[in-house]
């Protein structure tokens, strides 16, 4: 059985909704999940676990919440080489930016991206909550 981590960070719940799809789908397919709020995580827990999907909206002009995720995410960098992940995250203006820049640090920390990421725009939708769940599953 696979360990699975979902850490996020959520300011008006629509991550937090998320990210309670991510678990879902990942249980659904076998993994052991553990939910984790980013002040709750950090690079000390990574080797605890076979994959990891992180979520964060995008914030200001599309980047990753800067107060308790971007400081963790930081901190997980050295630990994603060779590590299966998956990254979700809502917005509420423009165009995915934030995402695409995230995912392609995580490619240039040698991450291995176990499916494409999730976005939706404001609180997910039915779409939006299965992509969660298939994202899930993609980690277990």
């Amino acid at each position: 059985m696979s360990k699975t981590a979902v850490v996020y960070w959520s300011g008006t719940g629509n991550t937090e909704a998320m990210a309670a799809k991510v678990v879902e789908g990942a249980q659904a397919a076998g993994a052991e999940v553990s939910l984790f709020t980013a002040a709750e995580f950090g690079a000390d827990k990574m080797d605890e676990f076979d994959s990891v999907a992180f979520g964060c909206p995008s914030m200001g002009s599309e980047q990753l919440e800067e107060d308790e995720f971007e400081p963790m995410f930081l901190s997980c960098e050295a630990k994603l080489r060779g590590k299966k992940i998956a990254l979700f995250g809502s917005y509420g203006w423009g165009d995915g930016e934030w995402m695409r820049n995230w995912e392609e640090t995580c490619r240039e920390d040698g991450a291995v991206l176990a499916c494409d990421c999730v976005i939706c725009n404001d609180a997910p939708d039915a779409e939006a909550e299965s992509a969660c769940e298939e994202l899930g599953k993609a980690l277990a």
